[in-house]
């Protein structure tokens, strides 16, 4: 990967996975060595939802919501097959095949090392992640594959209003099946929280600020104003979660690396399922990539944030869904360099979006 490719992702996303380890370290020395911090945080529930973390959780989603424009909906028409795919794969295959990669390495494989209680835990956490798509990463993803940008825009558009309805019920059953039992009202509680406010305000703030001041200055001079406060709300809100989560840690280290491995494989997995897909129904690569990285990607925010208000900031399950943090970057640029290496695999031509 060239020098040059690589501009289209920040420092901080680009060694994202370094700041996660470290924030890890640090999170688990202040549980360690000044429990007050966590107990005293620990005071600022509401519902069983952590007011500091919620806070930060929308400091992290709110930027990337702003850059959903929903007006690219209408593009639908223009060559759908892509569209079709991304939903496809997404919705009715991603989360089945994280449930059965995550509970053959649990159950399985992983039987004599990570406890039955333990396994269904990190299950939950590895279908959180699972049933959700990404909805921001993607944007880098396509720009480092040369993605056609507003194609891009609308498979992200289009997978947004999906989650709306999708996400809960999806969640539930798969959970359900893993003998987790999971309140549906605390769950649609959940999205509202982490994802119809947080949509809505950057909604509404995209059509003020462009309706004021043009589209070009939102672009150019808003957005970028907010680059790296996404990050900065990531890597704080990690701090607060393992050092409630710093006793799990220590007494499992092993299992942070086993955790790891399905959440790598499926990711993989999901990747070539619509890479491959996409170079049978002849889409151009412009296409394919995104297409494959919004599946391979996940709105990890949104899963660590749904964790947190289901199980709780010291729960294994947000733990695994921490993990999915850990391995995001890494992997997907892995992917990236596959996807720029392959372009032969298809067609030229760029399609209307």
């Amino acid at each position: 990967m060239t020098k040059k490719k690589l501009q289209g992702i920040s420092f901080f996303e680009k060694y994202l996975t370094v700041w996660v380890a470290l924030c890890m370290v640090v999170g688990v020395l202040i549980g360690r060595f000044l429990p007050f911090i966590p107990d005293f945080l620990g005071r600022f529930e509401y519902a069983n939802v952590s007011i500091p973390i919620a806070f930060l959780i929308w400091v992290m989603i709110y930027p990337m919501m702003m850059k959903v424009d929903f007006k690219s909906v209408k593009n639908i028409k223009n060559n759908p097959k892509g569209l079709y795919l991304t939903w496809v794969v997404n919705w009715l295959i991603k989360p089945f095949t994280m449930f059965g990669i995550a509970s053959l390495f649990f159950f399985v494989i992983f039987r004599g090392i990570i406890p039955r209680e333990l396994a269904e835990q990190y299950l939950a956490g590895a279908v959180l992640l699972g049933a959700a798509p990404c909805t921001a990463m993607v944007f880098v993803w396509s720009h480092l594959t040369r993605g056609n940008p507003a194609y891009t825009v609308v498979q992200v558009a289009t997978n947004n209003l999906i989650l709306l309805v999708a996400f809960t019920p999806i969640v539930a059953f798969l959970l359900g099946v893993g003998g987790v039992t999971v309140p549906w009202d605390t769950l649609i509680l959940s999205v509202v929280l982490f994802v119809v406010i947080p949509l809505t305000a950057g909604v509404y703030t995209r059509l003020h600020v462009i309706n004021r001041h043009g589209e070009e200055y939102f672009k150019k001079s808003f957005l970028p104003r907010f680059s790296n406060i996404t990050v900065a709300g990531l890597l704080l809100t990690l701090i607060i979660i393992f050092s409630f989560q710093g006793d799990v840690i220590l007494a499992n280290p092993l299992h942070i690396f086993l955790i790891a491995i399905p959440l790598t494989l499926q990711t993989f997995f999901i990747f070539f399922i619509a890479y491959i897909a996409a170079r049978i129904l002849k889409l151009p690569h412009n296409v394919a990539a995104p297409a494959g990285m919004i599946g391979a990607s996940n709105f990890f925010e949104l899963a660590v944030a749904v964790a947190i208000s289901l199980f709780g900031a010291t729960s294994p399950v947000a733990l695994a869904t921490i993990v999915g943090v850990l391995v995001e970057v890494p992997v997907m640029l892995t992917l990236v360099v596959i996807a720029n290496r392959t372009t032969g695999w298809f067609p030229k031509e760029e399609p209307a979006a």
